[in-house]
């Protein structure tokens, strides 16, 4: 694998730092503060993307998007995360709904989804974990009950990221009556494409470390749906599902935001005279080949959705290595700055509070878009499969 991807790839990646450093504060440490003004800094970023092309570069014009390569849209990832995702909660739609719609939707669907995703105009959340069925997202109960020419769905949802802001919703339940059993657990799930303000559905925040907005808890009650609404087919959703965490898992390049951090802690070290003790020196060279191996990875997975049939192994295999990586590389910046660690922008931390605000968030790499474990049963499994 050849990490040059071009003079294309560094012009785009010059022309999106210049974007960030003239429409993002500096300082910026993301949409989730406790200040609202920096969601509203996510918003207008996204729709002066959107309006440059830039917002959805891999998609077809058709749909909104600018007719760009995988690649393309890796520079715009790689960037966007590297500097505290200033597109905030649209990545989801940007990253995996979209083309999920895209593989699986009804023409009216995409007419009716996609253009708003591409103009930076909407905001979705993901309606999968439950309370009961986290790791195992097939043991899933919320159900959708036939009735007439819809649907009546009834169960809650955890750890919905997002969902106080989301419009729409992609919700996973289970076709069936309460008491139900499927033969195998994976039948009868099935996906639909929810507005957030249909009657029947409540939010309820989870106050957490990671600031507003990431995690809520949403509770359904005989909510409406029709058929119309089903995405891929009744009965279809673990396939559709499948497809879209294949997509989530190489869509966070955590491994940017590593190699940008320890480029700029070695850069405010040197400006105050100060070293790394010898015994780090060691760990920060191989924190630097774990940004380079993570990248790797993810570069391979991101080749297989260029076939048209993204690897979910691949996917799996990337994520293990980014998680890894942010995790490793956080707990190193908390070592270089010893006393200096927990402080925030407001106390003058190291590089403006960056390094507390990483490894914050880098403490739930290993359980958001399924946890740690079930990516090395993933690979574990596709390794004995291909043993004679």
């Amino acid at each position: 694998m050849d990490y040059d991807l071009g003079d294309g790839a560094a012009r785009l990646r010059s022309r999106l730092r210049e974007l960030i450093a003239s429409e993002v504060p500096a300082g910026y440490l993301g949409a989730f503060s406790e200040d609202p003004e920096d969601l509203a800094v996510a918003q207008r970023f996204c729709k002066s993307l959107a309006r440059l092309g830039l917002l959805t570069i891999a998609w077809p014009e058709a749909y909104g998007g600018a007719g760009g390569s995988l690649w393309d849209q890796t520079v715009v990832r790689e960037e966007m995360w590297a500097h505290h995702e200033p597109r905030g909660a649209q990545y989801m739609g940007l990253n995996w709904v979209g083309p999920a719609i895209m593989a699986f939707g009804t023409p009216e669907q995409k007419a009716r989804h996609l253009p708003p995703i591409a103009a930076g105009e909407v905001i979705w959340c993901q309606g999968f974990s439950e309370p009961e069925a986290g790791s195992d997202l097939a043991a899933l109960t919320t159900r959708a009950e036939p009735d007439g020419d819809g649907f009546r769905i009834t169960g809650q949802k955890i750890w919905t990221s997002y969902a106080q802001l989301a419009q729409w919703c992609v919700l996973a339940a289970r076709i069936g009556r309460p008491g139900e059993r499927p033969a195998d657990k994976h039948d009868g799930i099935t996906i639909f494409l929810l507005p957030m303000d249909r009657a029947g559905i409540e939010v309820q925040p989870i106050r957490s470390m990671l600031g507003p907005h990431h995690l809520n808890e949403c509770f359904l009650t005989e909510v409406r749906a029709g058929r119309d609404e089903v995405l891929g087919g009744e009965g279809s959703g673990w396939t559709v599902i499948r497809r879209a965490l294949v997509h989530e898992r190489v869509g966070i390049a955590r491994y940017a935001r590593c190699d940008r951090l320890l480029s700029l802690l070695g850069d405010e070290l040197r400006a105050r005279g100060e070293v790394l003790p010898p015994a780090l020196r060691a760990e920060w060279v191989r924190a630097l080949i774990q940004v380079r191996v993570a990248r790797l990875l993810a570069y391979r997975a991101i080749t297989s959705q260029g076939t048209g049939e993204p690897s979910e192994v691949a996917a799996s295999t990337a994520r293990l290595a980014g998680t890894r990586c942010d995790q490793d590389v956080a707990e190193l910046l908390f070592q270089a700055v010893d006393t200096r660690s927990l402080e925030d922008a407001a106390s003058g931390g190291p590089l403006g509070g960056a390094i507390e605000d990483h490894w914050r968030y880098a403490q739930a790499a290993t359980v958001s878009s399924g946890t740690i474990e079930v990516q090395r049963m993933i690979v574990s499994r596709a390794l004995l499969a291909d043993r004679p």
